[in-house]
């Protein structure tokens, strides 16, 4: 009976719409929805909200790969839940727009409220809020091959998942004007010379080198690698003399840590440290 039941929850696990892994104190989180190249239904909101609070729950968790199977990474929402004849009328639920959305546990407002560093390695094409969920990342890795659409203004709706905050401060007003209001596909390489990723590999080779990266993060210290994430986060709506004071009151308890004691002694034994959170 255990055999059948832990078989029955790999398999379960296996076709799940979204895929949670941890390992080495990287947690890796992947959209499984290969044969609507990743497109985000109703279930997969809620399941993608789950995984990422649970990566940054787990004090194991030290950085976080988020990706997809197939040959997309996400090409937006499932538009067949919206245009499905006698359908819920929108991905929300409901033929009428409410007025008072609570957005605080949708997976944009998560992804960016997150402690933890996050990867996004673009397996493959990225359009409106697939796009919009890899920019809400940290730091993108996206294969040769793939690709960003921002095309919301070809379906007649504007990037509603993060697009219109983050493409501006990434690439400057004017850059993101022009890709917002024309909708416009950007190859790999496009998005590598605007800054939109930090680095372009093989396909073969992306998972590769986002967990090789996961991984160089992970063996620094995750107290001080979520501090600094946090102050990077808070300096970009406050001036310099408010951020500076932030920045010495979140020093202070990071000086009392057992990882700072670690990280001292291994630069002056000249060793590797090792780290633990404490």
């Amino acid at each position: 009976m255990a055999a059948q039941a832990q078989a029955a929850n790999q398999a379960a696990d296996e076709t799940a719409e979204v895929l949670y892994a941890n390992a080495d104190h990287v947690a890796t989180i992947t959209l499984n929805r290969p044969e609507r190249m990743n497109t985000i239904s109703r279930a997969m909101l809620s399941q993608l909200t789950e995984r990422l609070l649970e990566a940054d729950a787990d004090s194991e968790v030290r950085a976080i790969v988020l990706t997809g199977t197939g040959r997309a990474f996400c090409a937006g929402l499932d538009l067949s839940e919206v245009t499905r004849p006698g359908g819920s009328g929108g991905i929300t639920g409901g033929a009428s727009v409410a007025t008072d959305l609570d957005l605080r546990n949708t997976p944009p407002t998560v992804l960016f409220n997150l402690g933890k560093p996050t990867i996004c390695a673009l397996n493959g094409s990225a359009a409106g809020y697939g796009m919009d969920t890899a920019l809400g990342c940290d730091i993108r890795i996206m294969a040769e091959g793939a690709k960003m659409a921002g095309a919301f203004t070809k379906r007649g709706i504007v990037p509603e998942s993060g697009g219109t905050w983050f493409l501006p401060r990434l690439i400057g007003w004017s850059k993101a004007a022009e890709l917002i209001f024309t909708g416009r596909t950007l190859s790999a390489a496009e998005c590598l010379e605007m800054g939109l990723v930090s680095s372009v590999v093989p396909a073969a080779e992306l998972a590769g080198a986002a967990r090789a990266l996961a991984l160089e993060i992970a063996a620094n210290a995750p107290l001080a690698v979520q501090a600094s994430k946090k102050m990077m986060r808070m300096g970009l709506s406050e001036g310099f003399n408010d951020h500076v004071h932030h920045v010495f009151l979140q020093l202070l308890p990071l000086m009392r840590s057992q990882d700072a004691a670690e990280g001292m002694r291994a630069f002056m034994e000249k060793r590797t440290p090792e780290f633990k959170g404490r």
